[in-house]
């Protein structure tokens, strides 16, 4: 997966960002926040003296959307089943039909959301540099953002990298329009950087197309033998690769950024 972004705001509002004072349970620091479950813990509190209506039907789908990253990351995207969704999630399974129709729609809206998470966080990266920042220095910028993310995220990891691609053809079909994203997103950086560095060869969609692949590929790599949380030691590797073929750079994996 690519990993740069156009340098704008985005305004999303993740799905854990809006409740943190109905929580009870902290983060789970080795799988991550988008893995925090509440098995165990109580139900949320509802009727006269509870929470209003809307706010609990958010919670629900907040604590759904996490279990099932969790789940998922645990055991598999084959073997998770409903209940055991609601039983991390602490809600009824009346709950989680009134959010999804099943396991593939409540995973699918949990990646998507930890996808918009992992956009603004890169973003945001961006937002931060000075504005003289070279391109370079941008890209590695942007790469350190993403690995950064997916290494305090090592549930959502395993999930997205590992058990997306055999999660049904709807998963599939969202992994493609992910790619083609991230390749657009990575020829748009281009063309401004272009502009900076005029000597830089112009390449064709193919090439942003197949930068993105072999991130992705090199990523899951690191997901399948359980190296997540050195994953961002990937950047020097990553900057490498892309300016070999949108700058025509020599290959220099860990050169210090300019």
């Amino acid at each position: 997966m690519a990993a740069w972004f156009p340098c704008r705001h985005i305004s999303t509002v993740t799905y854990f960002s809006a409740l943190d004072k109905f929580r009870s349970v902290p983060a789970t620091r080795q799988e991550g926040a988008l893995a925090r479950t509440h098995e165990g813990e109580p139900g949320l509190p509802r009727g006269r003296n509870g929470l209003p209506p809307e706010t609990v039907r958010a919670a629900q789908r907040e604590r759904l959307l996490r279990s099932v990253i969790a789940a998922v990351a645990a055991t598999g995207f084959s073997d998770v089943t409903v209940a055991g969704i609601v039983r991390g999630a602490r809600v009824s399974k009346a709950a989680f039909y009134a959010h999804f129709a099943d396991k593939e729609d409540c995973f699918l809206a949990a990646t998507r959301e930890g996808g918009r998470l992992m956009t603004d966080r890169v973003a945001a990266a961006g937002r931060h540099q000075p504005a003289q920042l070279s391109a370079e220095a941008a890209l590695r910028a942007s790469l350190a953002a993403f690995l950064g993310f997916l290494a305090a995220e090592p549930a959502f990891a395993r999930a997205f990298y590992i058990d997306m691609p055999g999660a049904g053809a709807r998963a599939v079909q969202r992994l493609e329009v992910a790619q083609h994203s991230f390749a657009r997103m990575t020829r748009a950086w281009h063309e401004r950087a272009r502009r900076e560095n005029p000597s830089w060869p112009d390449v064709p969609y193919e090439a942003y197309l197949a930068l993105a692949g072999a991130t992705a590929e090199l990523v899951r790599a690191e997901v399948r033998h359980d190296r997540i949380r050195g994953i961002p030691a990937l950047v020097d590797t990553l900057a490498a690769l892309h300016l070999a073929i949108l700058a025509a750079r020599p290959w220099h994996a860990g050169e210090a950024a300019p």
